[in-house]
């Protein structure tokens, strides 16, 4: 069966920042789709630079370097890269710009190749989501302390999500920790899939299972990554906000 993804976007400056820092990519090639969040950091206008550097670079790289032959693994291996050349250019722009020091973004994405299998990406605490058969899982791990701190079992993951390192981020496009890239997971994609790909925004103010609850009762994915953009700032989110709803349907 030929699949195809149906795709609702999202980003919002929310009620407490004077400029939005996220930036958001939809590129649809005829051989791949690629969707990108981003959340900036560093203060004044660099974070707004490098969330956009990130979401400038990683397609530009992808599309030059991803061929329609590549095998699974050759594929891992190029996003890897290309997030590794995003990394460098935002480090570089620092290292050049006193005003750009020490800035950096997040970043979590998804890639699909016209096939059934998707690509999931990230760096930082921005995050991806799958929901299927009326469950949600979190397919990315935050790089942040305070989920560190789980992984060595100081503390517990509900513990973490009031730990007062839950935003302080070790890994992230503009540190030094990238090395040679990100995990890739390539997981298997059916008809009815939806992918949610969001900034710490929404994730911290929107619980997993209202995330979940919102997803199954707006099935139009533009309403539904609009309404869980403002469902976050509703729920005090003081951050900026972005989304990405992606649905696996069967192509037409």
């Amino acid at each position: 069966m030929a699949l195809a993804l149906n795709i609702g976007k999202c980003t919002l400056l929310g009620n407490y920042r004077e400029n939005n820092e996220d930036a958001i990519e939809v590129k649809q090639f005829p051989d791949l789709t690629l969707c990108i969040v981003a959340d900036g950091m560093g203060g004044q206008a660099a974070g707004e630079i490098a969330s956009k550097r990130a979401i400038e670079v990683v397609p530009r790289e992808l599309r030059r370097n991803l061929t329609t032959a590549a095998n699974s693994e050759d594929a891992t291996t190029v996003i890897r890269k290309a997030v590794v050349q995003a990394n460098e250019e935002i480090l570089t722009m620092g290292s050049l710009d006193r005003e750009l020091k020490n800035m950096g973004t997040t970043i979590v994405m998804a890639l699909w190749r016209k096939g059934n299998e998707i690509y999931i990406s990230n760096l930082g605490d921005s995050r991806a989501y799958r929901i299927r058969g009326g469950e949600i899982e979190q397919l990315t791990v935050d790089h942040s302390l305070a989920q560190a701190l789980v992984e060595n079992k100081t503390i517990s993951a509900a513990e973490a999500k009031e730990h007062r390192f839950r935003n302080v981020l070790w890994k992230y496009l503009g540190s030094k920790e990238v090395g040679d890239g990100p995990d890739v997971k390539i997981l298997p994609v059916e008809v009815g899939d939806k992918f949610v790909l969001c900034t710490d925004g929404m994730s911290g103010p929107v619980a997993d299972p209202d995330i979940l609850n919102f997803v199954q009762e707006h099935p139009d994915v533009q309403q539904c990554a609009e309404g869980l953009g403002e469902l976050a700032l509703t729920n005090g989110s003081r951050d900026n906000v972005s989304v990405i709803v992606i649905e696996v349907a069967e192509a037409r």
